[in-house]
């Protein structure tokens, strides 16, 4: 299946002939386009010359953000009579919570790329027009993108070209791996619960939120899930069952995904002094870590990182008991191996927000989440627009990490 566009083109002068390219838009194949993709990943990596970027290895699986999800596409833009890979696309269909308890089928739309040297031609815009009618086949009502709200292109590419809503806007904690281990208090205790079980008390929890993925139960029971914890105070340990619904007046709650295994992060551009003085304090963190110095992470070599979600507390202790979560994850990835940071992704009115420990200067305050309503004459799609759900909870599923 292919859809052929022509790309626009302005010509200099009024008097000038342009001949219109021929773009052939495909779905992936592995054998025909995936050293042309990495060669086209690797393009639009390059950050502005002199300043710090951050590059990304898929690790040779260009479907890997996707892949997990159970219908999923890749796209791909390919110039002129030898088919030159010049953009990418790929997204997801799933179905989620819309708030209150209703599910609605919704498109993930990421991983847009587009060369260098094809950009102002319309490539952009025909891939996402294509993609969503690849999702609109496959039942999606909605489509929805992230990106930080900074970056202009993105955003004027998806609000004013492609018809999307600045709909919902998310902070990304980031917390380095240290050298050392975090404490964690005495009286906590972490208990690791099963998938099933973990299953069911987060759709008690997040039932009410928006984006609450209903498909849970696979995501628990894959093998990227390093496991679902909760911490309690340890004078209610042998009072809570949480098999039985018996749990403590405070408590919390999150899983771990392992992203590093998918895909690796590495910073490249920094200033050769800059360079020595993060790799001055991790040695200082490594040579003495009883002083538990804020050694700043390997990030000058791939590294990974572990993503937090389905955070939930309860109780006056509440905030306290996330606090050591998250240093037990932080101990987790420090005991793993090749893992550099920690991340967590919540809503602004999420109260578990200021529980969840971070560096501001590695945080992204502003992650913007766009949607539109694929189905724009239904009536039935419209309410996600107009009404406010009545949890602050959005739930951020794993894979759109």
């Amino acid at each position: 299946m292919s859809l052929k566009i022509a790309a626009e083109i302005y010509p200099k002068s009024p008097s000038e002939t342009v001949e219109e390219p021929l773009i052939v838009v495909n779905e992936y194949d592995e054998d025909r386009h995936k050293v042309a993709v990495e060669k086209l990943e690797r393009l639009c990596e390059v950050g502005q010359s002199g300043k710090p970027s951050l590059v990304t290895d898929l690790m040779g699986d260009p479907i890997c953000r996707i892949r997990h999800f159970q219908l999923h596409v890749m796209l791909v833009a390919e110039y002129g009579e030898e088919g030159e890979v010049v953009g990418v696309i790929r997204g997801c269909v799933k179905t989620v919570t819309r708030g209150n308890s209703v599910y609605v089928k919704l498109a993930y739309i990421l991983g847009l790329r587009v060369s260098p040297r094809h950009r102002r031609f319309g490539i952009g815009t025909k891939l996402v027009q294509h993609l969503e009618e690849w999702c609109k086949q496959k039942g999606a009502k909605y489509a929805y993108m992230a990106t930080d709200c900074t970056n202009e292109p993105s955003v004027n590419l998806f609000t004013k070209k492609c018809g999307y809503s600045k709909f919902r806007t998310l902070t990304i904690l980031v917390q380095p791996v240290h050298a050392h281990y975090k404490p964690i208090s005495s009286n906590v205790a972490v208990l690791r619960l099963p998938p099933r079980l973990a299953g069911s008390m987060y759709n008690q929890l997040f039932a009410n939120s928006e984006f609450y993925p209903k498909d849970i139960d696979l995501i628990l029971s894959n093998n990227l899930n390093l496991g679902t914890f909760m911490a309690i105070p340890k004078k209610y340990l042998s009072k809570c069952d949480p098999k039985r619904g018996i749990l403590p007046p405070s408590y919390a709650i999150l899983s771990v995904w392992n992203t590093k295994d998918v895909f690796k992060l590495q910073v490249k551009g920094v200033s050769p002094l800059a360079h020595a003085c993060c790799v001055g304090t991790r040695l200082l963190d490594e040579w003495m870590p009883w002083l538990r110095l804020p050694s700043f992470p390997d990030v000058f070599r791939p590294f990974g990182v572990y993503f937090v979600y389905g955070l939930h507390m309860e109780g006056k202790c509440g905030a306290q008991l996330m606090k050591c979560l998250c240093a037990f994850v932080h101990n987790m990835a420090r005991d793993g191996g090749g893992c550099g940071a920690i991340v967590a992704e919540l809503g602004q009115r999420d109260p578990v927000r200021d529980a969840v420990p971070h560096w501001s200067k590695f945080s992204w305050a502003e992650d913007m989440w766009c949607i539109k309503n694929l189905h724009k004459d239904s009536s039935q799609t419209s309410d996600w627009f107009t009404s406010r759900s009545s949890s602050p909870v959005i739930f951020v599923d794993p894979r759109d990490f």
